[in-house]
């Protein structure tokens, strides 16, 4: 293969969007993404962020080679069923011309098959075509078997396409084949793992589910992220990031010695010895503590984030509060503008089918490796944006309301019948807390994009709704020059905020879609969204951290009072 005609990714997609076990198109081929014990180290650059490694088990994070000089990320062909576009010949792509990728009795490129076989635990496999025209008929009527998918035209239906055989067995359409127990009287999960093509099949007694390869619920990436807070923020911590490999083995009395010479050609890094040595300890005592969940690291965060640091000119956590506007003060708190931060984003493993609970190192996910690694995926983002607390009063006398009540109910039914329907794990609804925060971090991320000239899938929210927490936080997300550019934080001042946020709630009053998106009942995946829709709430994939679900504008601005003909009852309508 030319190397122009290389699969090519921006490096943090193949940690977010294309990670390992995930399908890459690339004009008109199909690639999986190998897992990390065929990627090579020396051309991976680690990416340092010791809370969050500690909180995955892991020493450290690699970035995914940029393949500039070698090294690149590897891939294996999948799905490896092709036909032919002429004759509509089906086979695995090693019985055509697999150099060129033909077929070796029209010269025609090979398509590669549209169908897939996943199961819940993460394996995957070809559709298998054979199983599905042999059903019932053991092998076959005769010694030859040859497969052709042919389609009748008539429609773009799945009843329109249809699997033959030479054999001479009867020809099935693949009508049903895409329904739950579709693929359980024809084939048993093979615990197929083409991600780790050096490992072997796992025993596996899920059903297999029948997808289209570029469907979304063939690969679900279970991604945690951390922002750089102090003391791991500052040029010291840096320092000891760099040159970790050999400051964790000196012994602490010959530190203060050693790390004299290693600074002395930095003196401009603002860097103290020190400094350097209460980091070190700290990151020592860091590998001898339990290890911290997404809580306990999001807690640190919204410690961080309202006690602000002004920090050194190289520190990469800079947040300071800023005044308030009095116009919002009903609701707000504080609002810091943070001109500086770095979010570490690392890749832990992956799902199919349906989403596993991400938020936690969860055994159902499918591994991204099968030696033991130090090490997983991960990628830093560089930039800025805006925190703001609002008032606990507040959100802690919206949530005992009577609508609060009401529409975690809806959510909770919802979920109740998502289990009972699709066999999915029961899990809990999310406080009116979380939806209420989280659905006003959606409308001020869109109105904030109006004015800070950025486009709107590069800027991303951070939601903090744990018990005694009412906070968001809306930074760049991209890693490119649209992360930096300097006019998110900008718009925390008060004279501007002030006015963006009431922007926000006022807009939220009102959908295209009213009054259907306002009163009708739960929508969108699985029903886990109540008053939200692609005409007012629901932002890019990239721009919200929980799938957009969990969504509801009546959280915000409450219902229209049949008396007055005002809105009232939400958090943001409360009586000011």
């Amino acid at each position: 293969m030319a190397t122009s005609d290389l699969p090519r990714a921006r490096q943090s997609q193949l940690v977010t969007t294309y990670g390992v076990g995930s399908l890459f198109p690339s004009g008109e081929q199909s690639y999986m993404i190998c897992g990390i014990d065929e990627w090579e180290e020396k051309w991976c650059a680690p990416v340092e962020e010791p809370r969050l490694a500690r909180s995955l088990g892991v020493h450290t994070f690699r970035a995914p080679s940029t393949g500039r000089r070698r090294g690149d990320v590897p891939v294996v062909r999948f799905p490896t069923y092709h036909y032919c576009p002429k004759c509509r010949r089906l086979d695995r792509f090693w019985k055509f011309d697999a150099k060129k990728m033909q077929c070796t009795d029209c010269l025609r490129d090979l398509t590669p098959s549209r169908f897939v076989a996943c199961c819940e635990n993460g394996h995957i496999e070809d559709f298998p075509y054979f199983q599905w025209v042999h059903r019932g008929t053991g092998t076959g009527m005769g010694e030859e078997h040859r497969l052709t998918l042919e389609s009748r035209g008539a429609s773009s239906s799945l009843a329109d396409i249809v699997v033959k055989c030479s054999c001479g067995v009867k020809p099935y359409s693949l009508d049903g084949a895409f329904s739950r127990h579709a693929l359980v009287e024809i084939k048993r999960c093979g615990g197929k793992r083409p991600w780790l093509p050096q490992s072997p099949d796992q025993e596996c007694e899920k059903p297999l589910r029948a997808l289209q390869r570029g469907s979304s619920n063939v690969w679900f990436s279970a991604v945690r992220s951390s922002i750089s807070i102090p003391p791991w923020s500052s040029p010291n911590a840096q320092f000891v990031t760099k040159h970790w490999t050999v400051l964790e083995h000196i012994p602490e009395t010959a530190l203060s010695g050693a790390l004299i010479g290693m600074t002395a050609s930095s003196p401009h890094m603002g860097l103290s010895v020190d400094g350097i040595i209460d980091v070190i300890r700290q990151r020592r005592g860091l590998q001898a503590t339990a290890q911290p969940t997404d809580q306990d690291l999001r807690q640190e965060e919204y410690r961080a984030l309202i006690d602000g640091n002004q920090g050194e000119p190289l520190d990469t956590f800079q947040c300071v509060e800023v005044d308030v506007a009095p116009s919002v003060e009903f609701l707000v708190q504080q609002i810091s503008k943070a001109t500086r931060l770095r979010e570490v984003r690392a890749l832990h493993g992956f799902s199919r089918v349906s989403p596993m609970a991400t938020d936690t190192i969860n055994p159902q996910l499918a591994k991204l490796n099968d030696a033991h690694r130090n090490w997983l995926p991960g990628t830093e983002v560089l930039g800025e944006g805006i925190f703001v607390r609002l008032r606990e009063d507040v959100v802690s006398e919206w949530e005992k309301s009577a609508l609060a009540d009401e529409r975690h109910g809806m959510l909770t039914e919802s979920l109740v019948r998502r289990a009972t329907e699709s066999g999915a794990p029961l899990v809990e609804a999310p406080t009116p807390r979380f939806v209420a925060i989280h659905s006003l971090a959606h409308a001020l991320l869109q109105e904030l994009s109006l004015d800070a000239g950025y486009p709107i899938g590069s800027m991303r929210e951070r939601i903090y709704a744990e018990p005694g927490q009412a906070g968001i936080l809306i930074y760049t997300a991209s890693s490119d020059a649209a992360g930096s550019l300097g006019g998110l934080a900008r718009l925390a001042e008060e004279d501007r905020f002030g006015k963006i946020l009431l922007a926000s709630i006022s807009r939220s009053g009102w959908c295209s879609n009213d009054p259907v998106c306002c009163e009708s009942g739960p929508s969108g995946t699985d029903g886990l969204n109540l008053a939200a829709c692609h005409a007012c709430l629901l932002l890019p994939e990239t721009s919200c951290e929980h799938r957009n679900i969990y969504l509801d504008r009546v959280a915000v601005i409450g219902r229209i009072d049949d008396v007055e003909g005002d809105l009232k009852g939400g958090l943001a309508t409360t009586e000011r």
